[in-house]
This record gives C-alpha cells, sequence and structure tokens, in this order.
C-alpha cells in the first residue's frame, strides 16, 4: 500500500531546460558548440553533490576562457534555466498534501541553487520531508540516495511513490522496490494518483 508521494522537482514540478536558455541567450549553434566542448551539465553533477554553486560554475568558466562569459551565466541567470514552474504538478502535490497523503521531495539539486529556489518557489516549502542531493553528497541515480531516503522517513521501499522525468532515476528507484511512476507530463502522473485511489478525478485537475 501506498504510504508516501514521492517527487523529483526539476521537469516534474518546474521546468529544468538549460539548453533552452542558451539557445535563446546565444544561438543553437554557439550553444551546440559550447555544450559539446563543456561538460556543463558535469559541473552541474558536481554542483548537486554539494560543490559551492557559484565557486563550481566559476572555476569552470576560467578553464574555458573561450566560454567564460556564457558560462557564467549559469549562476548569474540560473533561476531562468529554472523555469517556468508546471502549474498542475503544483496542484497535485497539493492536493495530496489537503487528503493528508505524505509528500516527499528526492532532488539533484545543489546547496546554494535549492537555497534560492525557495525564494522564488514557496511550494518547495510545503514537502513532509525534503531530500536534497547537495546535503546529502550524492545523486541520483546512485542507490546510496534512495537508501538514506528510506532510512530518514522510516517507510519501507513499497510503500513510496515516485515519480520522476529520467529512465536512470526510475529504475534505480524500481531495483530497491519503490514504486514509480516516469514523469511525462502532468496528465499521465494525475492519471496515476487517480488509479492509486490517491486523489479523485477532481482533486487531480
Amino acid at each position: 500500500m501506498i504510504e508516501a508521494v514521492v517527487f523529483d522537482i526539476g521537469n516534474v514540478l518546474i521546468e529544468w531546460q538549460p539548453e533552452r536558455f542558451y539557445d535563446a541567450a546565444i544561438g543553437p549553434e554557439a550553444r551546440a558548440a559550447m555544450f559539446a566542448e563543456v561538460d556543463l551539465h558535469g559541473m552541474n553533477d558536481a554542483i548537486d553533490r554539494g560543490g559551492d554553486f557559484q565557486g563550481t560554475i566559476h572555476a569552470t568558466a576560467e578553464r574555458y576562457p573561450r566560454w567564460r562569459a556564457e558560462i557564467r551565466l549559469w549562476h548569474a541567470n540560473w533561476i531562468d534555466m529554472a523555469s517556468p514552474v508546471i502549474p498542475r504538478s503544483v496542484r497535485l502535490m497539493r492536493a495530496l498534501r489537503a487528503r493528508g497523503v505524505p509528500v516527499f521531495a528526492l532532488t539533484n539539486f545543489g546547496i546554494g541553487s535549492f537555497a534560492y529556489a525557495r525564494t522564488r518557489y514557496d511550494f518547495l516549502d510545503e514537502f513532509d520531508r525534503t531530500w536534497v542531493s547537495g546535503h546529502m553528497g550524492v545523486i541520483k541515480p546512485d542507490p546510496q540516495i534512495y537508501a538514506l531516503a528510506e532510512a530518514d522517513c522510516g517507510l519501507g521501499p513499497g510503500a513510496l511513490l515516485f515519480t520522476d522525468d529520467r529512465a536512470d532515476n526510475i529504475a534505480a528507484a524500481a531495483a530497491r522496490g519503490w514504486q514509480v511512476h516516469q514523469f511525462l507530463g502532468p496528465e499521465g502522473w494525475a492519471a496515476r494518483l487517480v488509479a492509486e485511489g490517491l486523489l479523485n478525478e477532481r482533486e487531480a485537475q
């Protein structure tokens, strides 16, 4: 029986599309060249493991002087990459809480970037438990992050229903026995919550 619902944040509650931001900022050709030369997602993974938000980005920028100004935008314009909100997902999270269903967050997020996001998105303070990779020192899909979440909440894997947009994160949770849903949009997630009896059709709108 499901006893708690676990949300990823990026591309589930908030869109996270750095490439889209850079396409608009510097053009698709320059963006493609920069991303081919610089492992920006690897840089972000280092932040999500607990690295300093600004320091990690600026150090990377110094290693690639050709792209120094553009890489620094990852910090200066970060909130433009982590937007907009996915409104129906937020409504679903709040509907679950209104029904008395415990709602947790398990997210790959840096310490500094998550603190910043909380100043812009009030719903990030509404979870019953929030597991942020930067504070945990490990990122999804490492099995350790799921084990730490289980230990903290005290629920068995089968009692947790987890949604995430990334197939590898979902697979790692499923391998531990979590119930899972790959998030491809709020419509499918709403239907799953109704199918599980956690919300009715009206509440899932």
